[in-house]
């Protein structure tokens, strides 16, 4: 297959770059791909919201900025900030008019919402499911526009570069240009090649590194480890972000979100003894960044030997609570807790990846006519830790750069009708399944014991020692077996996990999402760590 624009992933981020790059050239072609189907993505599963300066008489650029920036520990780009934040309101107002529909009060203004880190309401929302809200009007938007190809159930499984030409790449090499991918069909279950001028990595997260996560199964760092293997720039990929509040439900993946809104319109976090600990922590109490509260939570957790603490909504109002956060409310009804009288058990688990493929403030990376945006990437808007409803804001305003800029450069590049088809010779069906589940369990458990909300620098070491093996028999599995995904995402989560390690042990200090007890005093140097 040939075409002139690639998008990887049908996220909002992916999205976003499609519709726009389609309808301003409506003779090329424009094809999008994805593993499963074109609305299971990390996108679908956002509850809270899409931050954006919308009240100006109460709100300002300057404070969202700055708030950002607090949250972020001292590693966010500014400008890049300064350009989301400025940028955000526009793009939001372009999915209004697709179609989006966000909650509004009784006079017909849009009812902001507040979340932690936020010095105002300025959170646009649809009830508690406003991610999967803005996937909806993208996708109808999308189906529209008749130059789209829209392919499900189609796996990437590398980018394709000089190296596949027999040229040595190496991190060093300056001009390393992507050429396209090589799929593998799930349909026919062959490795298929697809040339394209430009290719948008939109991929998501890694949550599934980890046993406990609120990201889908789809979510396991594949865009992250293609850009490594093919020696482009990964930066930060230690801050790991920590949801605060999932719903705790011992052996259920992925865990069900209770979003940040819920503290927001007043619920209280409480220990087992029923104590509301969040001021013994910091000031701004149960609406502190999500790096405070999940560390506190998981302090509170070793200090009363509990698994879980709660969120008491039992003081809000009931009417209120069921329209803004009504599958949350179901949630909870269906495994037998009443929240109007009834605490939730609430855990961290797993949900962001702050750091991720290094772009520039156009979603360039560092691979030739190859563009990241999206969770998948790291543009410097997070920093140490990312502000909560930021990532929808920061995927739809560096959907709509990765466009501008690559509308520019798209009439310069030929297909490279010189890469080989994919070479399958040697190859055999792999015979045991629990090969890869078992080594993908482990993996999970590694990451969990001992790269999680806190490390040491003793954990880290023993966590890369595991690490090595794995990937060691998961490279072994990989050159004797015929490709599957289950084998490619266990591929590409080893490498997340070698990533997440390697920046936590370059990093000696603590800062944001990364606690490290052998090195707590922030250094005075700010840097970031890229691999």
């Amino acid at each position: 297959m040939q075409t002139d624009f690639l998008v990887i992933g049908s996220g909002i981020a992916g999205l976003t770059y499609a519709l726009k790059t389609a309808r301003f050239f409506p003779d090329k072609k424009v094809t999008v791909i994805t593993k499963t189907q074109a609305d299971e993505t990390n996108t679908k599963y956002a509850q809270g919201g899409i931050a954006g300066v919308w009240d100006e008489d109460r709100d300002s650029y300057e404070k969202h900025i700055e708030d950002t920036l607090i949250a972020g520990d001292g590693l966010c780009n500014k400008d890049i900030v300064e350009i989301v934040v400025k940028e955000g309101p526009e793009r939001i107002k372009e999915i209004i008019s697709y179609g989006a529909e966000f909650d509004k009060d009784e006079k017909g203004a849009y009812s902001l919402g507040k979340e932690g880190g936020h010095s105002e309401n300025r959170i646009l929302h649809h009830k508690d499911v406003t991610g999967q809200e803005m996937e909806r009007a993208l996708l109808a938007e999308l189906s529209q526009v008749p130059n789209i190809e829209l392919v499900n159930h189609c796996f990437v499984v590398d980018i394709l570069t000089q190296h596949h030409l027999g040229f040595l790449v190496t991190k060093s090499t300056t001009d390393i240009t992507c050429y396209g991918v090589y799929v593998l069909n799930l349909h026919t279950h062959k490795i298929e090649k697809i040339l394209s001028k430009i290719t948008l990595l939109a991929t998501g997260g890694c949550g599934q590194a980890y046993r406990t996560t609120t990201n889908p199964k789809i979510a396991t760092g594949d865009g992250i480890a293609m850009v490594y293997r093919a020696k482009g720039r990964i930066e930060n990929m230690e801050f790991i972000q920590f949801h605060p509040t999932a719903l705790y439900e011992p052996g259920t993946s992925p865990s069900f979100l209770i979003t940040e809104a819920v503290r927001g319109d007043g619920g209280i976090l409480r220990n087992k003894n029923g104590d509301a600990f969040m001021e013994q922590y910091d000031s701004r109490k149960d609406l502190a960044p999500r790096d405070i509260v999940a560390r506190a939570i998981d302090s509170e957790m070793k200090k009363t030997g509990t698994e879980h603490v709660y969120l008491d909504c039992r003081h809000m109002d009931k009417e209120k609570f069921i329209h803004h956060f009504p599958n949350i409310y179901e949630k909870c009804l269906s495994i037998g807790i009443d929240v109007m009288q009834q605490m939730i058990p609430v855990a961290p688990a797993a949900h962001y990846s702050c750091g991720g493929i290094k772009t520039d403030e156009w979603g360039r990376t560092s691979i030739l006519h190859l563009y990241a945006c999206g969770e998948c990437a790291s543009t410097g808007l997070h920093g140490a830790n990312r502000l909560a409803s930021n990532s929808l804001l920061e995927a739809m305003v560096f959907g709509h750069r990765c466009f501008l800029d690559s509308s520019k450069a798209v009439e310069n590049i030929r297909w490279n009708d010189a890469i080989p088809d994919w070479k399958t010779t040697g190859t055999t069906d792999p015979r045991e399944m629990i090969l890869i589940t078992q080594s993908l369990k482990e993996l999970q458990q590694i990451m969990s014991d001992y790269v999680g909300i806190v490390r040491t620098d003793v954990r880290l070491e023993r966590a890369m020692k595991r690490l090595d093996l794995l990937f060691a028999e998961t490279e072994e599995l990989y050159r004797t077996t015929k490709v599957s995904p289950q084998l490619s995402e266990l591929r590409n989560l080893i490498t997340v996990g070698y990533l997440i390690v390697k920046g936590a042990q370059f990093r000696k200090e603590s800062r944001g999402l990364h606690y490290n007890t052998d090195h707590q005093a922030k250094s005075s140097l700010l840097q970031n760590i890229i691999l």
